[in-house]
């Protein structure tokens, strides 16, 4: 699995709760619509207005290329006019994960 790192900055007079709310109500409601995804989270970093990163995505792909062919559908380019009224990707990383990873288990 490709792993693509994504750091955002939210634009000015846009609030963390409003960019949250988008993400739990839209963007992860549409993962499932791109078949490249397999896994997708954001994370939290400042709700100062002030620092040079707000948020960070973690998007986990089957590969690269898929990702970019699903970044062509109608379907992601309803997010990007959305995430883009909202905030600005301010730093890609993108890798492969070194196999197996970590993971405790739960329960």
């Amino acid at each position: 699995m490709d792993l693509i790192v994504h750091r955002i900055r939210l634009r000015p007079g846009v609030t963390p709760g409003r960019f949250e709310k988008w993400v739990r109500e839209t963007d992860y409601a549409t993962c499932p619509e791109l078949p490249s995804v397999l896994s997708f989270s954001v994370q939290r970093v400042s709700g100062d207005p002030s620092a040079p990163v707000h948020f960070f995505e973690v998007i986990g792909v089957r590969s690269r290329a898929e990702f970019a062919r699903d970044t062509t559908s109608s379907t992601f380019a309803r997010l990007v006019a959305d995430f883009g009224e909202m905030a600005e990707v301010v730093d890609e990383l993108a890798g492969v994960r070194v196999e197996p990873g970590y993971r405790a288990a739960v329960g």
